[in-house]
């Protein structure tokens, strides 16, 4: 969430970024023109409060006065202004309530302003590629796949290892059952992955609850403005949802708290499952594991302060690229640009990973820095070394990596012309030393 004085003082640079992120003028403008007299309002009627509470004050006082004076009917008379104050306070505490709705109602929906260095554009075919990894090795993994080389559920099918008409019937479309070999081998990448991020890359590995409340969502920004993309169950409390990822959760721990500034960057990591209902994706992607209403992935979030936060960036999309370098599996790194960036990022690089069935890249790990924007809905703080004062602490959240992703990547890239897949070499000892999935 924006700090409202910001945007009192920058309507001009807040428009702009609307602009950038795809809106127009027309449109830019007027949100803004609506949340500054949302505002205001708010201040206006805080202002008329303000001054009816001091009067209230004052009239107590001469109440007193005359009553000591035996001016009894001017004490009646300010008993009764008395009276009509605190009739007019007591609304007015009712009004300042809806006052402050609206405008934090208003402020809820409007996405964080992009880093000056983000290129505009409109959407992925804006993305500006920053580097690539493994070129070499698409083209000397050729030979061995044969003339076309097949996509993951072709082979996973033809292994009957993969099974997703079985999972319709128990779910329905975008699940999967995974069997023997290929169900142990998303569960090795998935100890891999963490294995990488707590020994060698300094994450601590946390199991968060899948279920959250709405005050969790709203302060990662999935809610309100991304309900539909949630699933929800019924609560004692009301209702939680099923995390999406698990930087909710774990970017959550530090909600309401204030932090001493010894402690931090705070990195923080978790393989857990992930669901999400996938609205506005029908049509897209509707065969195979690469877009599902459950999924796996191993998650990174950083809770750091404003001076080391772009660098702490670079560092974990480094730590999600080593992933992909250990795996052999060739991948390019892109930074989004204003209109394919997320809701809550200031500046987003996609990692996508080959998929020689699909002779595409495709992505698998997304690596955001979210200043302050979390941690003002959150309400979560540190106190710099030596200051009094508090400041917000910055976010960051990336995939370390999608653990299904991952396997259909060595699926298409490790192929055997012969429909079995080899096992990447740092994965076999969690594979009990095995080389090559074949049919059984």
């Amino acid at each position: 969430m924006l700090d409202i004085r910001w945007i009192r003082e920058n309507p001009d640079i807040l428009a702009k970024a609307l602009m950038k992120r795809g809106q127009s003028q027309a449109s830019a403008e007027s949100t803004v023109s609506d949340l500054i007299q949302k505002d205001e309002d708010r201040r206006a009627h805080l202002g008329e409060l303000q001054v009816k509470q001091e009067r209230r004050n004052a009239a107590s006082k001469e109440i007193g006065n005359a009553m000591r004076a035996g001016d009894s009917a001017r004490a009646e008379e300010l008993q009764a202004e008395v009276k009509g104050i605190k009739e007019f306070i007591q609304n007015g505490e009712a009004r300042e309530r809806e006052l402050d709705k609206a405008l934090n109602d208003a402020l809820a929906v409007i996405p964080n302003i992009p880093m000056d260095d983000v290129p505009i554009g409109k959407d992925e075919h804006d993305n500006v590629k920053v580097r690539e990894w493994g070129t070499e090795l698409i083209t000397e993994r050729q030979p061995r796949m044969g003339n076309k080389p097949k996509e993951h559920f072709e082979i996973g099918e033809a292994l009957g290892m993969m099974d997703f008409e079985r999972a319709a019937k128990l779910s329905g479309s975008r699940f999967t059952v995974l069997k023997g070999k290929l169900a142990r081998l998303e569960r090795a990448l998935g100890q891999f992955m963490l294995d990488v991020h707590t020994n060698e890359h300094g994450y601590e590995e946390i199991q968060p609850p899948l279920l959250v409340r709405d005050e969790a969502f709203f302060g990662t920004g999935q809610l309100p403005k991304f309900e539909e993309d949630l699933f929800f169950a019924p609560h004692t409390s009301g209702r939680v949802g099923l995390i999406p990822t698990a930087e909710v959760p774990l970017t959550n721990l530090v909600r309401e708290e204030i932090l001493d500034a010894k402690t931090l960057p705070r990195r923080m990591t978790a393989l857990t499952p992930c669901f999400r209902s996938e609205a506005g994706s029908a049509g897209r992607d509707t065969r195979g594991m690469l877009r599902q209403h459950q999924f796996d992935k191993v998650e990174l979030v950083s809770i750091t302060d404003a001076e080391t936060a772009d660098a702490e960036h670079e560092r974990m999309t480094g730590c999600a690229e080593e992933v992909l370098k250990r795996l052999g599996l060739p991948f390019r790194t892109m930074l989004l640009c204003t209109g394919d960036m997320g809701f809550g990022s200031r500046k987003t690089y996609d990692i996508e990973v080959w998929l020689p069935g699909q002779n595409a890249y495709r992505e698998i790990s997304s690596c955001s820095v979210c200043g302050d924007f979390q941690a003002r809905r959150m309400e979560a703080r540190y106190r710099p070394e030596g200051e009094k004062q508090t400041r917000f602490v910055h976010t960051l959240n990336g995939s370390g990596v999608a653990v299904g992703r991952a396997l259909i990547a060595i699926i298409e890239n490790y192929q055997n012309e012969d429909g079995s897949v080899t096992i990447p070499e740092v994965l076999r000892p969690y594979m009990g030393g095995m080389e090559k999935i074949g049919r059984a």
